[in-house]
């Protein structure tokens, strides 16, 4: 029996080895990757203030850190790389070289072969990094005397007046980067356990629905009994226990879009350089917070309208003298919460949007002809730019011209059920405006009827109600449409898009729901309005799950299953409907 116990012994040895050494990769992984971002704003810092040494110490510090534990874990190519720039960054320190643009490009490049690194770590591919080249580069720097001649050394700017980096008060040495609370405050939680909890807090919410409508009939029928008042008050309590216990697990999912923003000011600064323009990035709200699957998926879009600034948007610096500007472009990004949304607004001081170019370039492409654009509003001129394939640039560049791009930012914003919405002055600049929900786990709906019917529309793709005559609906090309203010409003009826007919003939007065996504406007025709209410979203099931037009189903409170529109699907739904 001895004998068997000693054979195991190793195998639990060796099992926990493992598992140790896997606990220590994964705590190595999250450490850096919240290292990683705090260098990355750190070394575009330092290009805007070349001569803070306490910066200086910083950098190094943290490349010193990322070495010793590289080395310790045995990740050789990082521990190798880490190990040269870290003689850099000591020679910078010590202010034997100074910041130059030639040596900010090889640090930077340096960081981002780090982080590729860290990426392979993750993904657990060993196959090695050619390091060959900035290695070169690197011992380049620490063995020589001094930098080239060419390289001038990049002046200090003024306390207060950004870089490229992302504008904000400046910080002292001995605060930046200190973090407010203790790291004993904070505990990781895997997303799939806050998953979970939401999903119970839908359940939770469906409960107290329930029991609110149950409340509030034993309320008219039994009012003068003693206990009748006891549901009342119980049912409240319960009520305001339920909403505080789901904004708290809401709020567990949130994160600061500022994590999101700080790729941003790397972002600008490289084609800043690489299109020998002068742009400035201010950012504004990155405390401002979003759910994290928002987060994730905002990263595309709004490349891509960065990318489209600085290409389309900024001159090139003797433009703008010409023109009465500053020779330094100016880029800025505001995000805010405005009630159950985020409002995020890119906007730039650049050339505009010429709207006879987007004529000529729309017709040009066949998307539309020359009687169409007589009809075009502006809004609807300024949306051609989000079609697939649409481009107005002359010549196709490394940043843009290709006609991909915008399309990517409508596709990715309609599926967080987002809208787009775009102002532009030509030679005064553009202004790109994203509204998206907080979350997409519970949402407040609108019910809606039509016919015997009720449904459920996310409020945060409805924009206004209309309460109209039926002599105020026009048809053109066999459409329904109503005038709103400067723009002909396409109409759709809910029963004939998911496959029904209309409801008899017209009432005198009727309902309209107008609703966006992306950059498409529409308006629902409805024959009554319900009211607000918040909404857990669920699955249609296995053999449902495809039906277009239909996000999800709820439960009312008094269990009644009603029908989510998917607003995106919906309006795509109308347009393929023959016209009458």
């Amino acid at each position: 029996m001895s004998q068997f116990d000693e054979s195991q012994q190793p195998m639990e040895h060796s099992r926990d080895a493992k598992d140790e050494m896997a606990e220590l990769i994964e705590c190595y992984i999250i450490e850096n990757r919240e290292l990683f971002d705090q260098l990355g704003q750190d070394l575009l810092e330092l290009e805007n203030h070349p001569l803070d040494t306490e910066l200086h110490k910083k950098v190094f510090r943290a490349v010193h850190t990322v070495k010793g534990t590289s080395s310790f874990l045995g990740f050789d190519q990082m521990t190798e790389l880490t190990h040269v720039f870290e003689d850099v960054l000591n020679r910078l320190r010590k202010g034997e070289i100074i910041v130059t643009a030639n040596l900010m490009d090889i640090m930077l490049e340096a960081f981002d072969i780090m982080k590729i690194l860290l990426e392979r770590i993750e993904a657990k591919n060993k196959e090695p990094v050619d390091l060959s080249s900035i290695l070169e580069k690197l011992n380049t720097i620490t063995n020589s005397i001094r930098l080239p001649d060419t390289n001038q050394a990049l002046p200090p700017a003024p306390l207060g007046q950004p870089g490229t980096a992302a504008a904000k008060p400046r910080e002292s040495a001995s605060t930046r980067g200190t973090p407010s609370q203790s790291a004993d405050s904070f505990i990781r939680v895997d997303v799939g356990r806050l998953n979970g909890l939401m999903d119970l807090v839908g359940e939770l919410v469906l409960g107290r629905n329930r029991f609110s409508q149950i409340a509030q009939q034993v309320n008219e029928q039994y009012e003068d009994f003693p206990f009748t008042k006891q549901i009342t008050e119980t049912c409240s309590q319960i009520d305001f226990i339920t909403t505080e216990l789901q904004m708290a697990i809401m709020r567990t999912r949130m994160v600061p879009i500022e994590k999101l923003l700080n790729k941003f000011p790397r972002l600008i600064r490289d084609l800043s350089r690489e299109m020998s323009k002068e742009i400035e990035l201010q950012v504004y709200g990155e405390d401002t917070e979003l759910d994290k699957s928002i987060i994730d998926e905002l990263n595309d879009p709004l490349i891509h309208i960065l990318r489209n600034a600085a290409d389309h948007g900024i001159e090139l610096p003797e433009q703008r003298v010409r023109a009465g500007k500053p020779s330094k472009g100016t880029v800025m990004i505001r995000a805010e919460q405005e009630g159950n949304q985020i409002v995020i607004s890119i906007e730039d001081d650049g050339r505009g949007i010429d709207l006879e170019k987007l004529k000529e370039a729309a017709i040009r492409k066949g998307l539309i002809n020359e009687e169409q654009v007589k009809e075009m509003a502006q809004h609807d001129i300024l949306n051609l730019i989000f079609v697939p394939g649409f481009s107005t640039a002359e010549k196709v560049t490394n940043v843009s011209g290709r006609g991909v791009g915008l399309d990517v930012v409508r596709t990715n914003i309609g599926r967080l059920k987002g809208i787009i919405d775009i102002d532009s002055e030509k030679n005064v600049g553009t202004k790109i405006v994203l509204k998206l929900p907080l979350t997409l786990a519970i949402i407040q709906g609108l019910l809606v009827k039509t016919g015997n019917e009720i449904f459920a529309i996310p409020l945060g793709s409805v924009l206004e109600v209309l309460r109209v005559q039926a002599n105020e609906i026009s048809t053109i090309k066999g459409r329904e449409v109503i005038r709103l203010r400067n723009l002909v409003l396409p109409l759709a009826h809910i029963s004939e898009a998911l496959g029904g007919s209309a409801n008899g003939s017209p009432a005198e007065y009727m309902y309209i729901v107008v609703v966006g996504v992306a950059d498409q406007r529409m308006g629902i025709i409805v024959d009554s309005l319900l009211g607000q209410k918040e909404l857990v979203i669920k699955s249609l099931g296995q053999y449902l799950t495809e039906t277009p037009g239909v996000a999800g189903s709820t439960i009312l409170g008094d269990g009644r299953v009603i029908m989510i529109l998917d607003v995106g699907q919906f309006m795509r739904l109308c347009a393929e409907k023959p016209r009458r």
